[in-house]
């Protein structure tokens, strides 16, 4: 059986990186023919509410469960058993939450067994789709190891600026070689996207889209309604088809 794919993407907090990413899986389940994995590896959990979707146990949930295990080699033929009971099913997606654990101490834990389930998973899904913790953390644990396209969103803001280069040091210091890295600028109005271009442009990776202000996307996250309903003649839907034709497809 051959690997799917993974999409994983990045970015300062608050620049609507969860957005974009619930976003692109409208665009690749609107494909019809790809078996679509969204995983959430952020703790605060929020792709499922942009979703409109309930999210049943988690990775950390799991985590709790098997205790001392997850220390052992043990881990392998256990978490082949248990990830089917952590992962939801939808109509025409299914989802993974990283969520958090009672244990004492860091995440490390929770991000090591989540990359052996999406190593796992890559092989039984055509798409797999990260939500990434905001900043740099998963980054340095490398949750999102073997990633094939690596979208970096930012905001027109001098920390969304700061973030992206410090992810782009940070893959470098680390040896993280992902196949394709892109910059997606979110809510930039028209007379701020050449400074997009041209800082891209300056630390060496494509600038890729710059995606406008939709006011139905701020109406839906008010009325708590699924960007998944998001309709189609919504301003940002037409660059994100784009994304999806141009940078994504290719790769299946």
């Amino acid at each position: 059986m051959s690997r799917g794919i993974v999409l994983s993407v990045s970015g300062k907090g608050g620049v609507g990186k969860t957005t974009f990413t619930a976003l692109l899986l409208r665009e690749l389940i609107g494909l019809g023919k790809y078996e679509v994995l969204a995983i959430d590896a952020d703790p605060s959990m929020n792709l499922s509410t942009v979703l409109g979707c309930g999210v049943g146990e988690t990775v950390g949930d799991l985590v709790d469960r098997l205790g001392r295990k997850t220390d052992s080699e043990e881990i392998d033929a256990t978490l082949e058993q248990m990830i089917w009971e952590i992962v939801t099913e939808n109509r025409t997606f299914d989802l993974l939450s990283m969520g958090f654990t009672e244990r004492e101490g860091c995440y490390c834990t929770v991000n090591r067994v989540l990359a052996r389930i999406i190593d796992s998973l890559t092989m039984l899904y055509d798409i797999v789709l990260i939500d990434t913790e905001a900043g740099l953390e998963h980054i340095s644990r490398r949750t999102d190891r073997d990633v094939d396209a690596f979208f970096i969103i930012t905001d027109p803001s001098r920390m969304g600026f700061l973030t992206v280069s410090r992810i782009i040091d940070l893959t470098k210091k680390l040896h993280i070689n992902f196949k394709d890295v892109y910059l997606v600028g979110n809510r930039f109005p028209k007379n701020a996207e050449k400074t997009l271009y041209n800082f891209a442009q300056e630390i060496g990776i494509q600038c890729i889209a710059s995606l406008p202000l939709d006011e139905n996307i701020s109406k839906f996250n008010l009325l708590g309604k699924s960007i998944l309903e998001l309709p189609e003649n919504s301003a940002i839907i037409e660059p994100l088809k784009n994304i999806v034709k141009n940078y994504i497809q290719p790769l299946l």
